[in-house]
């Protein structure tokens, strides 16, 4: 990478949001530079000054410039860099996905959050409510093998950083997503064999344990 492209990513080993930025760098072919923060234990002064807002991670810095927010991330580095575009090609297809990333990032996280933070009776309500989401998911990709069509594509890059919190989903929640939405399941399987995505997918049963850890700071245990 040239001099004047130079890239560093503030991240978290956990973070699956993180993922997402590094699945679509990887995408465009694009090197970088990682300076991981210890979000449990203290926060650098970079990441403060780049996302005072927020104070938390990803954080891509272009050149020094800051650009915060997963989705947002992974939109800036597909306009920058529009190679092996993620976007459709077409309107209707970019808003499309755009409503897509809109639902998944409005639901999806808080969702699995609510399973492992649950006992009981909300354990099951969530557990439902995760479940529903995936199916309706499902039904957004159809018969498809990736949500923007038969190309891996932005929509896929946005959900997929995020199942790699979803073995912990299971194990909390008592259920399986191959049992319970085998189409998406499927998709899961199919993303993961991309170099992109391989590389970059945090080990679920590290996530797992992470999410232990959590759910004894929040006093679930």
């Amino acid at each position: 990478m040239p001099s004047e492209e130079q890239l560093l990513l503030l991240d978290f080993w956990v973070s699956p949001f993180s993922t997402r930025v590094k699945i679509a760098l990887a995408e465009k072919g694009l090197s970088y530079e990682i300076q991981e923060e210890d979000l449990l234990g203290g926060k650098s002064d970079l990441l403060l000054k780049s996302n005072p807002l927020y104070a938390k991670v990803p954080v891509l810095l272009h050149n020094g410039k800051p650009i915060v927010e997963s989705s947002n991330i992974v939109y800036y580095i597909d306009e920058t860099w529009p190679s092996q575009q993620l976007l459709p090609a077409c309107s209707y297809g970019r808003s499309r996905a755009r409503f897509w990333v809109d639902f998944i990032d409005k639901k999806v996280f808080d969702a699995g959050s609510n399973i492992w933070k649950s006992k009981g009776e909300e354990l099951e309500a969530a557990t439902n409510d995760f479940i529903d989401i995936l199916k309706k998911l499902e039904g957004a990709m159809g018969d498809k093998d990736y949500f923007g069509g038969e190309k891996f594509g932005f929509v896929d890059i946005i959900l997929i950083g995020l199942t790699t919190w979803f073995y912990a989903y299971e194990k909390y929640g008592g259920f399986k997503i191959e049992k319970e939405c085998p189409k998406f399941a499927a998709w899961i399987k199919r993303c993961k064999e991309r170099d992109s995505v391989a590389k970059n997918y945090i080990d679920p049963q590290r996530a797992y344990e992470f999410v232990g850890v959590l759910r004894k700071m929040h006093d679930v245990e």
